[in-house]
């Protein structure tokens, strides 16, 4: 198997064992122990793997049936980018929501660079308002039209 497609199968793994599993040890086994990752949380500021593993626990209490499809791959020498979707339902607080067993779907890409066989560094930028709007905690911006309109 060539190193690209090395890298392309940790990354899938990434999502299936982590977030469809919910299994966390997935996150020591996977990501080097320096890795850095990035995403709307935090404004971009850079979280380790303490505060990567303690949102990863947060959401998948909130959203337990979190499960992401993976839309699209593309790959190239160290890095990995992913468009997915997820779906879940809102069954435990999230933030300082209450739960509302509401359906949610978001979608989002990730970016994984990988150096010998270990994610390294994530980059992260999903639908969080959409997620947000779903569960009731902020109004909807833009209101969905129908057919009719």
């Amino acid at each position: 198997m060539s190193q690209k497609q090395e890298n392309i199968t940790l990354a899938h793994r990434w999502f299936e064992d982590l977030w469809n599993r919910g299994r966390f040890e997935a996150i020591d086994e996977m990501a080097d122990a320096t890795a850095v990752g990035r995403g709307q949380m935090l404004h971009d500021a850079p979280i380790d793997l303490k505060q990567f593993r303690e949102f990863a626990h947060h959401l998948r209490s909130a959203f337990p049936d979190f499960h992401v499809t993976i839309e699209d791959t593309i790959a190239d020498e160290d890095r990995v980018v992913l468009r997915w979707r997820a779906n879940m339902t809102h069954t435990g607080q999230f933030l300082h929501y209450l739960p509302t067993g509401k359906k949610v779907a978001v979608s989002g890409i990730t970016i994984f660079r990988i150096r010998d066989g270990k994610i390294v560094a994530g980059w992260d930028n999903w639908d969080q308002l959409g997620m947000l709007e779903q569960i009731g905690a902020v109004p909807e911006q833009y209101p969905k039209s129908s057919a009719a309109d």
